[in-house]
């Protein structure tokens, strides 16, 4: 069976991730399996689970080398677990951890597993720079070749040109053109200011560093190759700053994305321990949260019918459908900052009734949210966005804030991805919420 008797709820008991670092920094001599094995091994000592087997352990990376084909077992066979312990490699761009923490909770509640950990991780400093197609398939042709002349004759072919290093592109191949360039169309479409995002990206930033000096971030995020903190936060920005910056992808005087209202290129890995409640009671471990809903979406941008980052504006309502919960039913808003264009267009679509009503299928529109409760601990824009890193990185946060909040009862994650595609999901709080 695939289901046991009874469906079980899903804990999050908390997480572990590196410091997150700009691009071709203090993690440029590191790649992949080293940042998420340092990750894993983190939170296997803080949980004290050295020689256990857990059921499963999900995680991957959106870029990575042929060499890292097996990825998530590769890390944990470094993280101190018992090696019995499978690994399964995922990849949904930026949800791409996010997505793990989801199958991980499935399992968990329908109970196939007790106990697994989702993660994910992401360099821009260690990427698999690849020869051109053509020199690829003269390489093959002879290794084919059944005779010496067959297997020299390709190389008697090659050009110059087969030698050109081919980096890794950072376009949609549908439609060649970048995330940033797909999010001024957005900006464009639904009126998003260049000031409202600046004030946006100000916010993360101060909301982040604010964070650190309180020391929220000290039990989650442990030192790695010299870094204790996330290295991209800029305490001292200022609205005069970010205002000083070119557009960095529609560079006429109609621009409004630059490097202050975007993400960075980070490095980094994230994790996270689910479980069962019975699991974790019976290792003396506090629930911090529950995850509790899950949902992704994916639109049409290709053909011009949507924005490129706008699923999420359709994954959050089918999910509150699904929990019959309102969008002002949360205490914290964990909306993934890819570009703040891309937050604000969302909210603004939530607030429209002409979109609720003809995308949506709604009487009226979802409404506003409550901005002093969005990103309270900062955003992707300050923190940094390592691709596949970045959802467990929320999910330990939010659940760190809910079971600090007496008050709180649930906060609600909301992640773009690549593809056109979203994913998004629901912590509860553990503790009965005060009255």
């Amino acid at each position: 069976m695939l289901a046991g008797s009874a469906i079980r709820r899903v804990a999050v008991i908390g997480g572990q991730r590196i410091p997150f670092a700009r691009a071709h920094g203090a993690y440029a001599a590191v790649g992949n399996q080293d940042m998420l094995s340092a990750a894993l091994r983190a939170l296997v000592t803080k949980f004290n689970l050295a020689g256990t087997r857990l059921g499963d352990v999900i995680a991957g990376a959106t870029i990575k080398h042929s060499r890292d084909f097996n990825l998530a077992r590769e890390c944990v066979l470094s993280s101190g677990l018992d090696p019995h312990t499978p690994g399964l490699d995922l990849q949904r761009a930026c949800g791409t951890s996010l997505e793990a923490a989801i199958l991980v909770g499935n399992k968990i509640a329908l109970g196939q597993i007790d106990a697994g950990i989702a993660g994910g991780v992401d360099s821009v400093s260690d990427v698999p720079i690849v020869y051109p197609r053509s020199y690829q398939q003269k390489l093959l042709r002879s290794y084919r070749g059944r005779s010496f002349g067959a297997r020299i004759a390709p190389f008697f072919a090659l050009r110059p040109r087969d030698f050109r290093p081919v980096m890794p592109a950072v376009v949609e191949p549908r439609t060649g053109l970048s995330m940033g360039e797909h999010c001024e169309q957005m900006a464009k479409t639904w009126g998003i200011t260049r000031e409202a995002q600046d004030q946006l990206a100000f916010e993360s930033h101060t909301k982040a560093a604010a964070a650190w000096r309180a020391g929220f971030y000290g039990d989650l995020v442990v030192d790695y190759e010299g870094l204790a903190t996330d290295n991209n936060i800029r305490a001292d920005t200022s609205l005069e700053k970010l205002a000083k910056l070119q557009p960095s992808f529609d560079r006429s005087a109609a621009g409004t994305l630059t490097a202050g209202n975007s993400t960075p290129l980070t490095d980094g890995a994230s994790t996270v321990l689910l479980a069962s409640e019975e699991w974790a009671k019976a290792r003396g471990l506090p629930v911090l949260a529950w995850l509790t809903y899950g949902k992704a979406w994916a639109v049409d941008y290709v053909n011009g019918h949507e924005g490129l980052l706008m699923a999420p504006a359709y994954a959050v309502p089918a999910m509150l459908k699904d929990a019959g919960l309102s969008l002002q039913d949360f205490d914290f808003y964990e909306i993934h900052e890819a570009f703040e264009a891309q937050v604000l267009c969302t909210l603004a679509a939530w607030e429209s009734e002409e979109f609720c009503r003809e995308r949506l299928g709604l009487e009226h529109p979802l409404g506003r949210i409550d901005r002093a409760k969005l990103n309270l601990k900062g955003g992707s824009v300050a923190i940094g966005h390592p691709f596949a890193a970045t959802g467990t990185r929320i999910v330990a946060t939010l659940a760190q804030m809910l079971a600090g909040s007496p008050q709180a009862r649930r906060g609600l994650i909301s992640i773009c991805t690549a593809g056109g595609m979203g994913v998004t999901a629901i912590l509860e709080r553990a503790a009965p919420a005060s009255a």
